[in-house]
């Protein structure tokens, strides 16, 4: 038990408590389990907001990701897209079928390389894009007035370090 003790969060500061625990080098990363929840519980928050209005459609998230993108950065290429996305050719192909069918995007050749397919938002896919960028506008406003000044520039230095480098 007093060995247990020793290697224990909780156990008491006294004499001979610190040459018993394991440097922490050595000991196992502790699982941030109230971060991961908090951010788990975030995510399904932010995007059921958007997934709300995204099935009238009959589209997912998939759908979501897509449309911002091209929206966002009008003329970009699918082979830019896949990086983003980090998906398959054959994931992206039914969703942008979807939306290109449904009027939100349009594919156009290339000007210099006619085989290249650039996307662009339609005015329809403009106006859709936006109203789910304000339906999650709307819950980070409400998040960021509780952090203060510096919450937006903080948030941000956060979510960026979650990223991978490439």
């Amino acid at each position: 038990m007093a060995a247990m003790e020793a290697f224990s969060e909780e156990a008491p500061n006294h004499e001979g408590a610190a040459a018993q625990r394991t440097p922490a080098h050595d000991a196992p990363p502790r699982p941030l389990y109230d971060l991961i929840e908090a951010l788990f519980f975030a995510y399904r928050d932010f995007v059921g907001d958007a997934d709300r209005l995204l099935i009238g459609y009959g589209f997912g998230r998939a759908h979501h990701r897509v449309l911002h993108f091209v929206h966002r950065q009008p003329g970009l290429s699918i082979t830019e897209l896949l990086e983003i996305l980090k998906i398959t050719k054959q994931s992206l192909n039914r969703v942008l079928k979807n939306l290109v069918e449904q009027g939100f995007i349009e594919v156009r050749a290339g000007a210099l390389d006619r085989r290249q397919r650039h996307l662009y938002a339609t005015a329809s896919g403009h106006d859709f894009a936006t109203r789910l960028a304000e339906i999650q506008t709307a819950r980070f406003e409400r998040a960021l007035a509780e952090l203060g000044p510096q919450g937006e520039s903080e948030a941000k230095r956060f979510l960026d370090a979650m990223r991978d480098r490439m």
